[in-house]
């Protein structure tokens, strides 16, 4: 089991040293930090960063209580780069520790799920000499391919 939102939340705030003895989280500030969550993950959604997290189709959908689905090496930087979102509106700056590990963090899940995207060569670009003209019905460059194949919006794929 993963942590609950509401834990990434206290965590977040932890961060700050806005939690526990200094300052205690009400429920508008929980709220406003669930709301900050939501955002940011489905922000690294739309990056490609697939981490399982349940994006709600309305704000008022996602509860405090709801699980994160969050694998256990994805919870550092969620809280952290939490944390920096949230530094701003608490009037915070972050110490340089928390700075390096939600660039750190941030950076580890950009190389975990970046991949160069895929580029067709170009049908100007000669086939080579090891190509035989009667394999390629006598043309001499490449060919276009004869699908496209995108994602749809749920991640199916679809051939145009």
């Amino acid at each position: 089991m993963s942590f609950t939102k509401q834990q990434i939340i206290e965590e977040a705030f932890g961060e700050l040293a806005l939690h526990g003895n200094v300052v205690t989280l009400d429920p508008d500030t929980l709220d406003s930090g669930k709301r900050r969550l939501d955002m940011m993950l489905a922000t690294w959604s739309g990056k490609g960063f697939r981490l399982g997290y349940p994006i709600p189709a309305n704000p008022d959908d996602s509860l405090l209580d709801d699980d994160s689905n969050l694998p256990d090496w994805a919870i550092e930087p969620v809280v952290t780069n939490l944390a920096m979102r949230l530094a701003g509106g608490y009037g915070k700056q972050v110490s340089p520790t928390t700075a390096m590990v939600a660039k750190d963090g941030y950076d580890m899940l950009a190389a975990r799920f970046g991949k160069p995207q895929e580029v067709p060569l170009p049908t100007s670009l000669p086939l080579g000499a090891g190509n035989k003209t009667w394999r390629s019905q006598n043309n001499r460059f490449i060919s276009p391919p004869d699908q496209q194949i995108e994602a749809g919006p749920d991640g199916t794929l679809e051939f145009n």
